[in-house]
């Protein structure tokens, strides 16, 4: 094992994160007074931001949109100034071009990107939040978009979260990687899956690495988590040791699973993202599961 091993970071959409301001949500008033100066992030029907001529952030304020903030979403305070998010249906202003999420995630600055996968996340929620779904009456949002109100049964609704753990499964010498059949070819990555009711997330480790693999694990180690707002998970990273020698079997959610050497691993790190089309290619370098699979091969 290296003498030093590089610390569990280095993905997307965790660096230099808002302050949440919670109190601010309830004060319409101090809302309104800090919207002409604050930064907005506006966000069309697909999740796409608006970006300048070069791809980066469009840098406009609630000056550039006009009055409000009306529907935008208040997303916190960096110092002095306010963030908020806001539908492209609802404003007359343009921008030279517009970027995912995902391509953001690689060329925007950390905060910058930070700020999107939160706003991401909180637009797709409230998207689809338009109806109470216990009596089916109109939902109207408040505290600054985080509690969507039903007029008709009283009922609120708050934004969603959907964690998934993510998990590096070894067997001490070697990795255990799946992959999808809608994925490029030969792209691999580490074992995921949401957690389900009344499941504790040690539980949901070992229920999804068997389910998907039949491989069985003795032990797991929380690592840390990423928001994944696609659409809006939240991943919450593990490590695992498998119980003694096992032969990976997949049937359904995976179109295969292999253990991968430590020189399998190295080789397709060393490429770093390109294809030179042979060998093993890996998680993009913004995700969590390649933090993961990093780790490991610090670790090994």
């Amino acid at each position: 094992m290296p003498a030093s091993i590089p610390p569990f970071s280095g993905f997307a959409f965790i660096d230099q994160p808002l302050d949440r301001a919670d109190p601010l949500r309830d004060d319409d008033q101090a809302l309104a007074q800090r919207w002409a100066q604050a930064r907005v992030l506006v966000l069309d029907a697909d999740g796409q931001a608006f970006t300048d001529a070069q791809g980066q952030p469009a840098a406009l304020t609630g000056a550039d949109i006009g009055p409000g903030p009306g529907t935008a979403i208040f997303l916190g305070m960096d110092g002095e100034q306010a963030w908020f998010c806001i539908d492209a249906a609802q404003v007359t202003v343009s921008a030279p071009g517009r970027i995912d999420l995902r391509r953001a995630g690689a060329e925007w600055p950390g905060a910058w990107s930070t700020a999107f996968a939160y706003a991401r996340g909180m637009s797709w929620w409230q998207a689809r939040t338009r109806f109470c779904g216990v009596c089916g009456g109109p939902i109207a949002f408040r505290r600054g978009g985080f509690i969507g109100h039903c007029a008709q049964c009283g009922n609120d609704h708050y934004p969603r979260v959907d964690p998934a753990v993510i998990v590096a499964v070894s067997d001490g010498a070697r990795l255990l990687l799946g992959r999808q059949a809608s994925w490029a070819p030969r792209r691999y990555s580490v074992i995921a899956g949401f957690v389900e009711p009344g499941e504790s997330l040690e539980q949901t480790v070992a229920r999804e690495v068997h389910e998907e693999t039949q491989v069985r694990i003795r032990g797991c180690q929380y690592m840390g988590a990423q928001p994944w707002p696609f659409p809006g998970a939240l991943m919450l990273g593990f490590r695992a040791d498998a119980e003694g020698s096992q032969q990976p079997q997949v049937d359904g959610e995976l179109e295969d699973a292999r253990w991968f050497t430590r020189e399998e691993i190295g080789a397709a790190l060393a490429r770093d993202g390109q294809d030179d089309g042979t060998g093993l290619l890996l998680a993009p370098s913004i995700s969590i599961a390649r933090a993961l699979i990093e780790d490991w091969y610090h670790r090994s």
